[in-house]
């Protein structure tokens, strides 16, 4: 099934891609192929102390999300960033769609879904 919205809660160990409408919900969740590890940078180190953005991650949220033609990104931390640039970079296609980045915590998949069905709701009122 097709959803004119859908809503991704997105940090470094998982993406939650929800489609909505006014009364379905289509979930599914993508998980990095390895799992992300937090490293600290120490003091005379060579590099930044970071693990590579996994792009393939990325890329498999974006899959996730096709079909809709309203996409709003939250999360909690930079892997929402992180997700916007590798769409401008690698999926031009899906930058018109994506009209909100929002800070979220960790709502529940209900939290989650109201809080997208407000956004939009509020979005296409702007718009008319």
């Amino acid at each position: 099934m097709s959803h004119y919205h859908a809503v991704v809660w997105i940090d470094h160990v998982e993406a939650r891609v929800m489609h909505v409408s006014s009364d379905d919900i289509e979930s599914s969740i993508v998980r990095p192929s390895k799992p992300h590890h937090h490293l600290h940078n120490k003091r005379g180190a060579v590099g930044a102390g970071r693990a590579p953005e996994d792009q393939h991650f990325y890329h498999e949220v974006v899959e996730a999300m096709k079909g809709a033609q309203e996409i709003l990104i939250v999360g909690p931390a930079n892997a929402k960033l992180n997700l916007v640039k590798h769409i401008h970079s690698h999926d031009q296609q899906m930058i018109d769609k994506v009209i909100g980045v929002e800070t979220v915590d960790h709502p529940s998949d209900a939290q989650l879904v109201a809080y997208a069905r407000k956004y939009f709701d509020a979005a296409d009122r702007m718009r008319s």
